[in-house]
């Protein structure tokens, strides 16, 4: 009994002792090896040692085994407790964050042009410079001597205040200096006498490695011939690399005070020659830098060579008509290099598509534009519409007909030409077609492709012999989407505060319960960057009895409640007396009573304003650039869209709801610097006609008189309640017009009245 006891002891515990001694045994062979491939006698430092056929006698020296020398005995040890110290939170740096990725990044734009011009050319050949390269590159300064009086429109010009020609070209490289050089790559200078073709000058650029020190034009011995290289002579322009100028930068003052010369381009040439070692060359790395010397009077039309027909600079130009001429060459070279690489591209999408599945069949019609759109349901079926030459059976008003007039008419006689050209380059010259007629004409806007054409015309085809007949061909033709251009635009932001201001006549009281409701909850408890303003209009009966019987006494209550309701809230509120309301004669008054740089929202007390909107107003609204007129939604009236219906509590985006109302001019975003100066410019209008005043809005004031961008938008965000607007008849005849229709179309949709008419017309047969 003992011994089976021992037994199941010895093999519960058997395991145990033999991995321990196990362990024991392979801990002493592992000292006992490492000992003996440290030798006592070695050096510091010394890990291993070899035998004597060069092979590793021993292995590292393990990390916990140190010399006597290194470390103190663990008798020497005296623990110790190292005391905790909070560690106190330095003050965060202020992360310097650019205002746009490119300057962040260092990224520069590509050129920079600089035009070299006089008090006496800049209003002839100055302006035809502009007009002939500024739209196809981004940056063109003018420089100049001394100003003249007149600054010719639409120019940047610098006036160096001085008509000396060197000291003209040291300011201006200065210029540059000063304000340009880490904002491009490439620095263009040309005179005003020349013509530059911008596109080659640009595709040049493109070429050239940004790191380059280039000094390229068109190389000139210097005058005399003792000074070694070459300049670059000015009247055909030259390009400087931004690195070669920053070389050049340490020592312009140098090149001033030691550098006599009577040319600028000749003057450039030696400082760059002399402090960097750089010649002017006419060709880098395989491009060239073209260019042609004009002939006096010569005709640009009758010139044939190779050279000047790939020319990117001409000289001399004598006058603007000149380069006008030369201006209309290069673009019909242009315009024909482009149609003959579509011509090509187009063939070469046909050769591969035989190759495909569907064979030529794969290919879009026409070839390279996009395929056509695909409804995915019926509501999503473009509409087509038919027109005659003198007639189109789709109108704005949704008359079944009108007349075809004014870009709808030129549009129709633009693509019947153009059909005609295309089916006479098709089949000239064996058959010579003419338009007779236009039987059928169709067309309906793609969204993906652009506007598509369908045309049946009767032509007369005349043959070589002069024999005649009468056909009728079916023609498709699209007029493709152009590309799309980004316009660059100052920049704003949604921090700037909004005063909105309302006009209240007696029949709005009613209205502004709910207006200041919705209102308070959209902007007073969330604290939005507003100032709201009422405007109490009165007219001379009402302002007499004001004193005893006021009838903007509950409006005026309804305002108190709410400042008390929301202490940090203030509704200031202007009376006016008059005794026809006119949004400028409102204004007249608003805006003196606010700073320049204040910002208008001017709306009608059935508006629903809120939070979304508002920002839209701050970024569409731009000081000096741009007005805002936004399209609001307006509700139909509730007794006809929910007819028999209960009134929904919310109403939704949508066509049976609402509509846009195009007819209505009311919501303005704009700010009192620019109206004050667009008011400014009518005054001489006004002394002459003072009824100006009254007949015209707001709108139209700034079409007229601004010279700003004038946005009009649809606004989803801003919305209207249906009311009947009491429209004044001595307004303008426009005004009040607009004011009719706006109530006549908010009334309901057609669907809707018609159901109404048939129910009235059931009843009363019954």
């Amino acid at each position: 009994m003992r011994f089976s006891l021992l037994i199941s002891v010895l093999r519960s515990l058997g395991p145990v002792v033999i991995g321990i001694s196990l362990g024991f045994t392979l801990s002493l062979l592992s000292v006992s090896w490492s000992e003996d491939a440290c030798s006592p006698d070695s050096k510091e430092g010394e890990a291993v040692s070899l035998g004597k056929d060069g092979l590793l006698k021993g292995a590292r020296k393990p990390n916990s085994i140190s010399a006597a020398s290194d470390v103190t005995s663990e008798e020497d040890f005296q623990p110790r407790i190292v005391p905790y110290k909070q560690v106190q939170p330095s003050a965060p740096k202020k992360v310097f964050r650019a205002k746009y990725i490119s300057t962040e990044l260092g990224m520069r734009e590509r050129l920079f042009v600089g035009v070299m011009t006089s008090k006496n050319t800049i209003s002839t050949l100055g302006v035809a410079v502009n007009r002939t390269i500024s739209h196809h590159l981004d940056a063109v300064i003018f420089f100049t001597g001394s100003r003249s009086r007149k600054i010719p429109h639409g120019m940047f010009v610098v006036s160096h205040g001085d008509e000396r020609l060197i000291w003209n070209m040291f300011q201006t490289i200065k210029y540059i200096f000063d304000h340009y050089i880490n904002e491009y790559d490439w620095f263009y200078f040309v005179q005003d006498d020349a013509y530059t073709e911008a596109d080659r000058i640009k595709a040049l650029v493109e070429h050239l490695s940004m790191d380059r020190e280039l000094y390229m034009g068109r190389p000139e011995e210097f005058i005399g011939g003792a000074m070694e290289g070459r300049y670059c002579y000015g009247g055909f322009g030259y390009l400087l690399s931004r690195s070669l100028l920053l070389r050049l930068q340490p020592f312009l003052e140098n090149c001033r005070n030691d550098i006599l010369s009577a040319r600028p381009d000749e003057w450039l040439g030696r400082c760059i020659i002399d402090y960097t070692s750089i010649n002017c060359v006419g060709e880098y790395e395989g491009l060239h830098y073209h260019h042609y010397e004009l002939a006096k009077n010569s005709d640009p039309s009758k010139e044939q060579s190779e050279e000047f027909k790939k020319a990117l600079t001409v000289h001399p130009v004598s006058d603007p008509e000149h380069m006008y001429r030369l201006h209309r060459f290069f673009t019909e070279i242009e315009l024909q290099k482009t149609y003959d690489e579509i011509a090509k591209l187009q063939a070469e999408i046909k050769n591969v598509s035989v190759v495909a599945f569907e064979g030529n069949r794969s290919a879009q019609w026409p070839v390279g534009i996009n395929p056509p759109f695909e409804p995915k349901s019926r509501f999503e079926v473009l509409k087509w519409e038919y027109f005659t030459e003198e007639e189109i059976y789709s109108c704005i008003d949704d008359s079944p007909k009108c007349e075809l007039r004014g870009i709808d008419r030129m549009d129709m006689a633009d693509v019947i030409d153009t059909a005609i050209g295309e089916l006479n380059k098709k089949y000239m010259p064996t058959i010579h077609l003419k338009k007779q007629q236009l039987i059928n004409g169709y067309r309906r806007f793609d969204p993906i492709r652009g506007m598509e054409y369908t045309l049946d015309l009767q032509l007369e085809a005349v043959n070589q012999k002069g024999h005649s007949r009468s056909i009728t061909k079916r023609v498709h033709l699209v007029r493709p989407l152009s590309q799309i251009e980004i316009i660059p635009m100052p920049y704003v932001t949604e921090a700037t505060r909004v005063h909105i201001i309302i006009p209240l006549t007696l029949q709005d009281r009613s209205y502004v319960d709910h207006f200041l409701e919705v209102f308070a909850s959209n902007a007073f408890e969330t604290s939005e960057n507003a100032i709201l303003t009422f405007l109490f209009i009165y007219d001379p009966v009402e302002a007499q009895q004001v004193s005893q019987n006021d009838i903007f006494a509950s409006v005026k209550s309804q305002i108190t409640v709410y400042e008390r309701k929301y202490p940090a809230v203030k509704i200031p509120w202007i009376s006016v007396k008059t005794e026809t309301p006119s949004q400028i004669k409102f204004m007249d008054i608003i805006s003196k009573k606010h700073p320049v740089d204040t910002l208008f929202f001017l709306a009608e007390v059935n508006t629903n304003i809120n939070s979304e909107f508002l920002n839209r107003c701050r970024m569409n609204a731009i000081n000096n650039w741009q007005v805002f007129f936004p399209i609001h939604f307006q509700e139909y009236n509730p007794d006809v869209a929910y007819h028999n219906q209960p009134h929904p509590d919310t109403v939704d985006l949508v066509k049976d709801a609402g509509l846009f109302d195009r007819r209505s001019f009311d919501e303005a975003c704009f700010y009192n610097s620019d109206y004050m100066t667009t008011r400014s410019r009518m005054v001489a209008d006004v002394q002459e006609n003072e009824e100006i005043l009254e007949n015209m809005d707001i709108y139209e004031m700034f079409v007229k008189y601004s010279g700003l961008h004038v946005f009009r938008a649809i606004e989803p965000a801003l919305r209207q309640q249906y009311r009947y607007e009491v429209c004044n008849p001595r307004l303008s005849e426009d005004i009040y017009h607009r004011c009719v229709q706006s109530n006549l179309e908010s009334i309901g949709s057609r669907s809707q009245l018609a159901m109404l008419l048939f129910e009235q017309e059931q009843g009363n047969s019954t």
